[in-house]
C-alpha cells in the first residue's frame, strides 16, 4: 500500500532513513554495530530462564552465516538483516563456549571445614589481616562431597604463606550470596565465570601444609604466573614500606591492583566522591601510562634531528608506550578492569604503529569484539558498560573537536593571554573529559549501584591534574628506578599527590555525598541503552533517532506511576527481615549486615534503619544442640503477646528466640531461630520464616511457612501489599543455568533436587 500523502505522509521519513543508511553503509559504520549486535545475543543467552538448545543455536548461526555471504551487496536491508542475525547467534554461541569452559563448582551451602590446598596469591587488608586465593586440594572433618574448585579465605597476621606452597586450616566457608533484591546483581553469576567457588574465613592463623607431588607439577602459564606474582607482590610491598597507610595502599592498588589494604573510610570517601575509579587499574591509568611513555620517548628522540628526519619517531615511541602498557599490566595481577583497558590500549597502539589513526570508534568496537568473544559474560558487569561508556564518549567528543568550525581563537583576539593558554586548554580539557565521562557512565552507575556522586565532577576536576602530573609520572619512574634502590623520591612525590587526591575524596564525600536513584525500571534502561548507542555510533542524521529514544523513555519514566517498595523482604539467609517504613526500613537483627542492608537502602530509595526492640523476658539461651528443651505453651504464649503488641514500623524479639513484625493489620510475620519453636509459630502468625531444619513442609494452622529450602530456589523474597493482598516477587525466576545449580544441590542425598 503507498504512503498516504498530506501531513501524515511517512514517505519523507522513510526515505531519510534509507538515506542515513546508505549514508553509514558507503563509510563502513556498520562495524561499530557488530560488539552491539554480538553483546545483544550474549545477553539474551544469559538472561533466558533456560539455557538454550547449542544445537539450534549453531543451525541459526550457519543458516545466517551462509546468507550472509549469499546475498548481494545491492540488498542492503536483507543483508543487513542477516548479518545482524548472524553476529546475535555467535554471541550466544560464544556464552554458552564460555560457561561450558569456565565450569566452575560453586559451594553449595554454608559449611566448617579443614582446607587443605595451594595459595595462589594473597593481599593484605585494611587491618593487616592476609586474603588468600586457594586452590583446593583437600577438605576434611567433614570430607566435602562438592568441594569448590578455588576458594578465597581470609585470615592470620604476620607471616603469610608462600605463594605456590601449601596451606592448611579450619576455615568456615559460605557460597557467593544471590541478588539482594530483584533485578540487583547476581553475586553468583560473578563468582562462577571468575572460578570462584566460596569465600570465608580462617580459625586462627593458617599453617603450612605438605602438598602432594601430583599438586606441585605446573604448566607453563602456571609457571610464568609464578614468577609473576611474587614480583608483583614485591613491588606492591616495597611502595608500602616507603609510604604507609591509606597513601601507601592508594599508590600500591595503581600500580600492583592491591587495593584491599585501603582502609574502609578512605574506600567509601573515594567512592561518594566520584573518585574511586583511580583506584582500579583501568582504561584511565593505561592511558597515563602509554600518554607518558609515548611523549615522553618521542620528546627524547626528537632532541637529535638525524634521528627525527630519518627514524620512524612516531612508531618507535608507540612501540614503546604498548611494552610499557604490556609490562603494567603483566603486574597488576591480571585484573579484569585491567585486561579490558590493555587490549583497548594495544589495539590503539598497534594502529598508530601501522600510520593508522589510533583514537576512533573503530578501534574501540574492535577491542569490544575481542574482549566479548573471550569472555562475553564481562558484558554484564558494570565495568565493562561504564569503561565503554565512557571511552565511546570521548571518542565521539574528541572527534567532534576536531571536525569544529573554530574561528578566530581567545589568543588571538587578545595576544596577552598568550602565556596563560597551555594551562586553559589543560583544565578545559580536564573539565570536559570530567563532565563527558560522568555524564555518559551515570546512566550505568544508576542501575548497577543505584546512586550517582553528588560532587563528581568538582573532585575529578581537583584532583585529575594532580594524577596526570604528579601520581603516574612519578609512579612510572618509581617502577623503572626500583631496581636500582633509587625510588624513594619519586615515590614519595607520588605520595604527597595522593595525599591530595584522599583529602580532596574526604572534602567532597563531606559535602553530601551521593544522590540515591533507586531501583530502575528495566524497560527504561534497555531503552535508554538502545538510544545512546544509536545516538554515539550513527554519524548520519539517524543519530536523531537515539535522541529522540532517550527522551521518550525519561518522558515515559517521569509519567509512569513510581515503583512501590515491598512491604516485606525475606532475605535469601534466612534471618534477616526488613519491614519499609516510609522513609525507612525496620530489621530483625540488632547488627544486620551492613552490605545487605545498604544495597536496600539505595535499591529503594530508603534512609533510616530502624533496630529491633529487644526483651529477655523468657530467658532463652543460645540456640545449639545442647540446648534444654522450651515449654511450647510459654513460647505460644509470649508469640500471642508480642504479636497484639507489635507496632507497625519496628520488629519486637525475644533475645536467642524469634522476631515478630507486622506486614498489614491482619498479617504478622515471625522468623524463629530452631526448631523447637515452629508449632507454635504456626499457631500464632500468619507468615512463618524457618532459616532451620525442620521436619514438615507446610504448617497445619495454614499459616505460610517460609523455609530455607523455599528461599534457595527463590532467593531474597519481595512480598508486596496491593489491594490488600499479598503478592510475591523472588529474585530469582529459575536456578536451572550453571551459577544457579549449586541451590538445587543437597548435600545429605549428594544429588541435585529439582
Amino acid at each position: 500500500m503507498a504512503a498516504r500523502s498530506g501531513w501524515l505522509s511517512t514517505a519523507p521519513l522513510v526515505e531519510a532513513f534509507r538515506a542515513g543508511a546508505r549514508m553509514e553503509a558507503d563509510f563502513g559504520h556498520g562495524f561499530l554495530w557488530a560488539p552491539v549486535l554480538f553483546g545483544t545475543g550474549a545477553a539474551l543467552w544469559f538472561s533466558r530462564p533456560e539455557t538454550p538448545s547449542l544445537l539450534a543455536l549453531a543451525i541459526v548461526l550457519i543458516v545466517t552465516g551462509i546468507s550472509t555471504a549469499l546475498i548481494s551487496r545491492d540488498r542492503h536491508g536483507a543483508r543487513s538483516f542477516a548479518t545482524a542475525l548472524f553476529l546475535m547467534a555467535a554471541g550466544a554461541c560464544a556464552a554458552d563456549w564460555e560457561c561450558r569452559r569456565v565450569d566452575s563448582v560453586l559451594l553449595d551451602s554454608p559449611v566448617t571445614t579443614t582446607i587443605r590446598g595451594r595459595v595462589e596469591t594473597r593481599e593484605a587488608d585494611g587491618r593487616g589481616r592476609w586474603r588468600y586465593r586457594i586452590r583446593v586440594l583437600e577438605t576434611v572433618e567433614p570430607r566435602l562431597k562438592r568441594p569448590p574448585d578455588i576458594v578465597t579465605i581470609t585470615g592470620g597476621r604476620g607471616a603469610a604463606i608462600a605463594l605456590g606452597a601449601g596451606i592448611e586450616g579450619r576455615a568456615r566457608l559460605a557460597p557467593p550470596s544471590g541478588p539482594a533484591l530483584y533485578g540487583l546483581n547476581d553475586f553468583a553469576f560473578d563468582a562462577y565465570f571468575s572460578g570462584v567457588g566460596a569465600q570465608g574465613y580462617f580459625f586462627g592463623a593458617p599453617q603450612p601444609w605438605s602438598a602432594p607431588s601430583y599438586a606441585v607439577e605446573d604448566g607453563p602459564f602456571e609457571r610464568m604466573f609464578g614468577w609473576i606474582e611474587p614480583l608483583r607482590l614485591a613491588i606492591s610491598a616495597r611502595i608500602r614500606s616507603v609510604l604507609a597507610g591509606d597513601v601507601g595502599a592508594f599508590a600500591a592498588s595503581m600500580v600492583t591492583d592491591d587495593r584491599r589494604a585501603i582502609s574502609k573510610e578512605t574506600t567509601e570517601a573515594l567512592r561518594l566522591s566520584g573518585l574511586a575509579h583511580i583506584v582500579a587499574i583501568s582504561g584511565l591509568n593505561m592511558a597515563l601510562a602509554a600518554g607518558l611513555f609515548f611523549v615522553g620517548l618521542r620528546m627524547a628522540l626528537s632532541l637529535s634531528q638525524r634521528i627525527a628526519h630519518t627514524w620512524p619517531v612516531k612508531r618507535i615511541a608507540a612501540f614503546g608506550a604498548l611494552v610499557t602498557v604490556t609490562g603494567y599490566f603483566m603486574i597488576s595481577g591480571f585484573a579484569v578492569s585491567a585486561e579490558r583497558a590493555y587490549v583497548m590500549m594495544a589495539i590503539m597502539l598497534i594502529a598508530a604503529i601501522s600510520g593508522r589513526r589510533a583514537i576512533n570508534l573503530r578501534n574501540v568496537a574492535m577491542s569490544a569484539m575481542i574482549i566479548l568473544a573471550i569472555t562475553p559474560s564481562a558484558l554484564l558487569g558494570p565495568g565493562f558498560q561504564m569503561s565503554y561508556a565512557a571511552t565511546i564518549a570521548l571518542v565521539v567528543g574528541y572527534s567532534a573537536w576536531l571536525r569544529r568550525d573554530a574561528g578566530p581563537s581567545l589568543v588571538d583576539v587578545m595576544p596577552l593571554l598568550r602565556p596563560v593558554a597551555p594551562m586553559w586548554r589543560f583544565f578545559l580539557g580536564v573539565f570536559a573529559t570530567s563532565l563527558i565521562g560522568g555524564l555518559s557512565t551515570a546512566l550505568f552507575s544508576a542501575e548497577h549501584f543505584h546512586r550517582l556522586a553528588a560532587w563528581g565532577l568538582l573532585a575529578n576536576l581537583l584532583a585529575m591534574p594532580v594524577i596526570s602530573f604528579v601520581v603516574m609520572p612519578c609512579g612510572l619512574i618509581a617502577l623503572l628506578l626500583m631496581p636500582l634502590g633509587l625510588d624513594w623520591l619519586p615515590l614519595e612525590i607520588m605520595g604527597l599527590g595522593l595525599g591530595w587526591v584522599i583529602g580532596v575524596a574526604h572534602w567532597a564525600a563531606s559535602l553530601g555525598g551521593d544522590w540515591v536513584t533507586g531501583r530502575l525500571p528495566g524497560w527504561f534502561f534497555l531503552s535508554m541503552t538502545a538510544g545512546l548507542c544509536v545516538a554515539a555510533l550513527f554519524k548520519s542524521r539517524l543519530r536523531l533517532a537515539g535522541v529522540g529514544i532517550c527522551l521518550a523513555a525519561g518522558a515515559a519514566l517521569a509519567a509512569a506511576p513510581g515503583q512501590s517498595a515491598p512491604r516485606l523482604i525475606i532475605h535469601e539467609n534466612g534471618r534477616l527481615l526488613g519491614l519499609t517504613t516510609g522513609d525507612g526500613i525496620a530489621v530483625s537483627e540488632p547488627k544486620p549486615e551492613a552490605f545487605i542492608i545498604d544495597q536496600w537502602r539505595r535499591a529503594l530509595g530508603l534512609d533510616r534503619i530502624d533496630k529491633p526492640e529487644m526483651s529477655d523476658i523468657l530467658a532463652l539461651p543460645r540456640p545449639n544442640r545442647d540446648a534444654p528443651p522450651v515449654d511450647p505453651a510459654a513460647i505460644l504464649e509470649r508469640m500471642g503477646a508480642m504479636k497484639a503488641a507489635l507496632p507497625p514500623s519496628r520488629f519486637l524479639c525475644e533475645k536467642n528466640g524469634f522476631c515478630a513484625g507486622r506486614v498489614t493489620d491482619d498479617i504478622a510475620v515471625v522468623v524463629i531461630t530452631r526448631a523447637a519453636f515452629a508449632g507454635p509459630a504456626c499457631d500464632a502468625f500468619e507468615i512463618v520464616v524457618a532459616p532451620v531444619r525442620l521436619g514438615f513442609k507446610d504448617c497445619r494452622s495454614g499459616a505460610r511457612l517460609i523455609t530455607l529450602a523455599s528461599l534457595r530456589r527463590t532467593g531474597t523474597l519481595e512480598i508486596h501489599v496491593e489491594d490488600e493482598t499479598l503478592k510475591d516477587l523472588p529474585a530469582l525466576d529459575t536456578i536451572s543455568r550453571p551459577w544457579q545449580r549449586h541451590r538445587a544441590y543437597d548435600w545429605r542425598e549428594d544429588k541435585f533436587i529439582d
